[in-house]
């Protein structure tokens, strides 16, 4: 990044580790990757999920490249593997009929289930908390980290109504509804159009690619996710795929260094610089 980058201060005041337990296998049902932060304080956690077709191979790699400050990383696979392909390829849900076509209106259910239950053995077991977990993910794996955040929303909010003295009895405390850290979505739109009654304050960043590129969205995708979201930032740049270069991973890196949590360490705050593209 250019020696003008934003420089941001900041301090976190949790009890929660400075190293986090690893996840287990065990209570991961899928294959995955995980990067302890490189300079060994875990204060954020990164789950990366990739796209359409893919392993969570090359997104573990770019995990460990990113070299977040104070951040440890996550590559998950996708639960189903593609039928009738000879080689390792998974998608997050059904996404093809049986002639081979992609479906127009897939079911994410699985890979929404497959996240309830990575996030709560990484809430309950590992010790993080809900506001310091913040997701990247491409194409379907970005649509998967969109729609989880508002399903999760959804039922922290559910929660908080249940806990409302008309509904629990007048000695219970009301719950605060708890939202992930953030959400860089590169091409992944929503499936449907988020129905809430309040929007969900994880902030989001959709990275995405204008028409001819075939991972371009569909002209109503932002819209649907500000109805969802507080907080969108849209950053648009031509191209294919995935950010490449130095110009394109700039504003994603920035967006991390504007909501990734920082540790006080020995009573000094620490600066937030040195984030660099992979």
């Amino acid at each position: 990044m250019s020696g003008e980058q934003e420089i941001a201060i900041r301090e976190s005041t949790n009890t929660t580790p400075r190293v986090k337990t690893a996840p287990k296998s065990s209570a991961i049902p899928v294959p995955f990757t995980y990067n302890p932060s490189d300079d060994g304080t875990d204060e954020n956690l990164l789950i990366l999920l990739h796209g359409l077709g893919d392993t969570q191979v090359p997104f573990g790699k770019l995990g460990h490249q990113l070299r977040l400050p104070q951040t440890a990383t996550l590559a998950l696979r996708a639960p189903e593997k593609i039928p009738f392909l000879y080689e390792e390829a998974y998608q997050w849900y059904t996404s093809f009929d049986p002639l081979g076509e992609l479906l127009e209106r897939p079911n994410p259910t699985p890979a929404l289930e497959l996240m309830t239950k990575v996030i709560d053995h990484l809430t309950k077991d590992c010790a993080w908390p809900p506001h310091r977990i913040h997701f990247f993910g491409f194409a379907q794996g970005g649509t998967v980290a969109a729609e989880f955040a508002l399903k999760y929303w959804r039922s922290e909010l559910s929660l908080q109504q249940k806990s409302l003295p008309s509904s629990a009895g007048p000695d219970s405390n009301e719950h605060a509804p708890r939202s992930f850290g953030s959400v860089v979505s590169v091409s992944g739109p929503l499936l449907s159009y988020p129905t809430l009654q309040k929007s969900c304050p994880t902030p989001l960043l959709i990275f995405h690619r204008p028409p001819p590129a075939e991972t371009a969205l569909r002209s109503s995708a932002i819209a649907e996710l500000r109805k969802g979201f507080t907080k969108v930032e849209e950053v648009k740049m031509k191209g294919e795929g995935m950010p490449k270069s130095k110009e394109e991973w700039e504003p994603i890196m920035r967006f991390w260094s504007e909501h990734l949590g920082r540790r006080q360490m020995d009573g000094l705050y620490e600066v937030m610089a040195g984030m660099s593209p992979p």
